[in-house]
């Protein structure tokens, strides 16, 4: 096929897309002559691709990457702003939209992989967060800027941002909206993997097929434990002196996360769930 020809057909693809490559559900970004930069109808495709990937028994491991874009996500798509903003109800509506991506994104049982080539800045970088785990190459490229733009990162982004790095790295980042490289990001805690130029995908197939190869149960228990656990802490700085109501105290005991870890809602195929032991947790 010539160039043209090849450019025409890719063009030809919707902005987003799900290629099912058992053990891998991969949700491909495909705006090239953009840099995958993010428009409204992409983020409202997310859900509808999330529950595609959880209806998919072959799936065991999503893996979220920017195709051949050279990027990963180079941030929102500017030649929106003017009809996403042109009033309070339209913006409230856009945010909504994405939000609910980034939400189903994250709420997704299965492990989710960003693979990161090239840039990730802006909603890029929401994106890449919501995320379980992010491989990138070492030529990616990382930066938030809203504070460029005179507008600010919206709380469940930061929440997901801060739960990573921590609250002054989070700072540093927001308050400086400055561009950063792998190596750094790395050193922070925001990556899982560094690999070559033009490899992110290359390795968040390799890492997810080392937890594609571990049981998916217990994957997918321990997504939610995790989630609880960030919650409760949520929950215990919020309250003067870092105390939690009685109820809210057992839900996040030892005991109480178990019981909120449903081996029904994690594997709902499943006639019987796999021994639990009840040994001492300082064990484990």
């Amino acid at each position: 096929m010539r160039r043209a020809d090849q450019g025409a057909a890719r063009l030809s693809q919707p902005s987003i897309r799900l290629e099912i490559n058992a053990p891998f559900g991969e949700i491909i970004l495909n705006k090239p002559e953009k840099r995958n930069a993010l428009s409204v109808d992409m983020w409202a495709a997310i859900p509808e691709l999330i529950e595609r990937v959880m209806a998919a028994d072959t799936v065991k491991v999503v893996i979220i990457h920017g195709g051949d874009a050279g990027a990963f996500a180079a941030g929102a798509d500017i030649s929106e702003f003017s009809t996403i903003y042109a009033t309070p109800e339209a913006a409230a509506q856009s945010g909504a939209v994405i939000a609910a991506a980034l939400n189903a994104v994250e709420a997704c049982a299965k492990p989710v992989i960003a693979a990161i080539d090239g840039a990730c800045v802006g909603g890029g970088m929401s994106l890449a967060m919501a995320a379980d785990l992010r491989v990138a190459s070492e030529d990616a490229r990382f930066g938030i800027t809203p504070a460029k733009l005179g507008i600010v990162y919206p709380a469940g982004d930061t929440r997901r941002l801060v739960a990573a790095i921590g609250a002054a790295r989070a700072k540093d980042i927001l308050f400086t909206a400055r561009i950063f490289d792998a190596v750094e990001a790395q050193e922070m805690g925001l990556l899982s993997r560094v690999v070559a130029r033009g490899e992110a995908l290359a390795g968040a197939r390799a890492l997810g097929d080392a937890v594609a190869a571990t049981s998916q149960w217990s994957t997918r228990a321990i997504k939610r434990m995790v989630a609880g656990s960030e919650m409760c802490i949520r929950d215990r700085v919020s309250r003067p002196g870092g105390t939690t109501p009685r109820l809210k105290r057992q839900a996040c005991s030892p005991t109480g996360l178990r019981a909120r870890i449903s081996w029904r809602a994690i594997l709902p195929s499943s006639k019987s769930a796999p021994p639990i032991s009840h040994s001492n947790d300082a064990s484990r």
